[in-house]
């Protein structure tokens, strides 16, 4: 027995699938769980609300009234009977089935609490002001209990259709700069309302839902973006928005071009099907290393002005990095964070662990045995541990550089040091 549990089951039928595997979770958990999280792969989102029922009664039958029971429904889940599936090389576990994955722990001298958040617009004061562009409305959030200073980490699933994370995290980042959240978008197949986000024993179609853990919590988080850097770190001499304009002096597009042209043929082709920049996030160290940089996509480029459009803002003085994604450097770098989370003090003995990871991980970027398990068999196997779960997603939460970003093509993990 363990203070940790996870389990995995696929059924036609929701409410059984949902039942086994809270079933087998919690059976593996050493007494009542403080935190129980949930996510299913469901053909009718409408079955979220069986799903979340029945996981609330076998968790309200171990006798802890305050667990936390929290989850999303996403298009794949990953639980621990689910590993011999996807080394059966099926393709991405949970995909065109209705499976249920339910992770619990017992958390002693942790406090957990559960919410919801919901967001609505915000009108400018005056409707002319709004009609002339100068004052465009905005989007106001509620629902995050008021942190208490020893809050360490939160977990955060969210629906992108209806919740505007990335103004979010941004909100975050400057109110609350030491709380880390980790945890993914995970977005209804029609759009907005078609989500389904779990919260004790309901499901909600918009918002997002998550938990505060503070007191004596011993979790990191490890966030693997999963690039490799080609050609030479530049800094950015001009720079509009997300248009990079200027390299070290030269026209931005005319310095990929040169950056390219040095790189092997195979690199060219990585490069052509998924290219990043990597944005220095501390410009006072000699060296960067992968994990010092926030990895953004080259969504265009610009003939007129021969600048690359990215992902995200650029400014001028800030070191960049051009970056190409393949197999062998993703797996590196996932095993190189999780090993660097296991080297802390305290986390030697890791008890369970929960993963968010893109769902572009899983389409057809490892090779077999492994495939969309991949992610899933690495995190088990560096951390020690059978207890882990956790869903594909359309988006990443974790920090990077001590800030909280909204990551793709990213694993993002939750590890629990196992005090027992």
């Amino acid at each position: 027995m363990s203070r940790f549990g996870a389990a995995f089951a696929a059924d036609p039928d929701a409410e059984r699938a949902a039942r086994h595997a809270a079933h087998g979770a919690l059976g593996r958990v050493a007494g009542a769980p403080d935190l129980v999280v949930v996510a299913a792969a469901l053909a009718d989102p409408d079955c979220a609300d069986q799903v979340a029922a029945a996981v609330a009664e076998q968790v309200a039958a171990t006798g802890n009234e305050r667990c936390a029971v929290i989850g999303a429904m996403a298009e794949s889940v990953m639980g621990e009977s689910s590993l011999g599936d996807a080394a059966e090389g099926d393709g991405l576990p949970g995909r065109g089935r209705t499976s249920v994955a339910v992770w619990a722990a017992r958390l002693p001298g942790t406090r957990v609490r559960p919410f919801r958040l919901h967001s609505h617009r915000v009108s400018p004061p005056f409707e002319s002001e709004s009609a002339s562009g100068s004052a465009p409305a905005t989007m106001a959030v509620g629902g995050l209990p008021d942190p208490w200073p020893d809050e360490r980490v939160g977990l955060l699933f969210a629906d992108p259709y209806s919740f505007p994370v990335d103004g979010f995290l941004a909100r975050c980042n400057t109110l609350l700069p030491d709380l880390p959240f980790v945890g993914g978008l995970a977005p209804g197949p029609a759009g907005y309302g078609s989500a389904r986000l779990l919260l004790g024993a309901d499901a909600y179609a918009t918002g997002a839902v998550g938990v505060l853990l503070g007191g004596e919590v011993q979790a990191a988080i490890a966030v693997s973006q999963g690039c490799r850097p080609i050609g030479p770190a530049m800094t950015v001499t001009a720079a509009e928005g997300d248009l990079l304009l200027g390299l070290a002096g030269r026209p931005a597009y005319r310095r990929l071009r040169e950056v390219l042209a040095e790189q092997s043929a195979e690199v060219r082709a990585q490069a052509s099907t998924g290219l990043h920049l990597g944005i220095a996030l501390n410009e006072y160290v000699d060296e960067h290393d992968s994990g010092d940089f926030l990895i953004r996509g080259v969504v265009g480029v610009d003939p007129e002005t021969d600048g690359i459009r990215v992902g995200d803002h650029v400014e001028v003085g800030q070191t960049v990095r051009f970056q190409v994604r393949d197999a062998a450097s993703a797996a590196e770098q996932l095993r190189k964070v999780l090993r660097a989370t296991r080297a802390r003090p305290g986390y030697q003995t890791i008890g369970g662990a929960l993963l968010v990871s893109c769902n572009g991980r899983a389409a057809g970027l490892f090779p077999p045995p492994f495939g969309a398990g991949h992610d899933l068999h690495t995190v088990c196997s560096e951390l020690g541990t059978a207890a882990v779960a956790g869903f594909f997603g359309t988006g990443e939460i974790g920090p990077v550089g001590g800030r909280n970003h909204l990551h793709g093509y990213t694993a993002s993990v939750l590890a629990f040091a196992d005090g027992d």
